[in-house]
């Protein structure tokens, strides 16, 4: 029979079904990126990303950048690699459909990825804040692999931008001869 072996619960994965607190600044960086400004009468929000990403080519960029920040908090928080995946498309979803001429400007402003995803990383984190302070190798790659991905997404849609800005102006050239 085997002898009764007490196990470090601090190791054991979170079971709680009450939302884990996350850092504030994961709060606050989400409000800046996606509800900063309010607009007066309707209440309707939108943030920084709808801002920055009206830059064309480098703004949709730059905030996923900033929302890489919070994918990588995920695995300090060990949020399963379903939720990361996860994460990566709420993503990849703001950047392709942002990256869209005036409809993707709307739509970086209805499309709120950072609170969504700050939202999963709240509800899916096992560990705590006080114990989130570093992450398994394999969910580092894992993010890597999300993050490279992405990066290829954006390196792909600046080619197919490219192309579509040629023909264009071919075209644009052929009617003026």
């Amino acid at each position: 029979m085997k002898a009764f072996e007490l196990e470090d619960v601090s190791l054991r994965p979170r079971t709680a079904t009450k939302p884990a607190k996350v850092e504030e600044s994961l709060d606050h960086l989400a409000w800046l990126m996606d509800d900063l400004f309010r607009v007066p009468g309707i209440g309707w929000r939108f943030g920084l990303d709808a801002l920055i990403g009206l830059i064309p080519g480098l703004g949709d960029t730059a905030t996923s950048l900033v929302s890489f920040y919070i994918l990588a908090s995920a695995v300090r928080y060990r949020v399963p690699k379903i939720t990361m995946l996860r994460m990566g498309c709420n993503i990849g979803i703001d950047y392709l459909l942002g990256s869209l001429p005036i409809v993707g400007d709307l739509f970086d402003a209805w499309w709120k990825s950072n609170q969504m995803n700050v939202e999963l990383l709240r509800k899916r984190a096992t560990v705590s804040a006080a114990t989130a302070r570093k992450g398994r190798m394999s969910d580092w790659l894992f993010v890597g692999g999300i993050i490279l991905g992405l990066t290829g997404v954006a390196i792909g849609t600046a080619f197919v931008s490219i192309y579509i800005l040629i023909q264009i102006a071919e075209q644009i050239a052929n009617i003026t001869r």
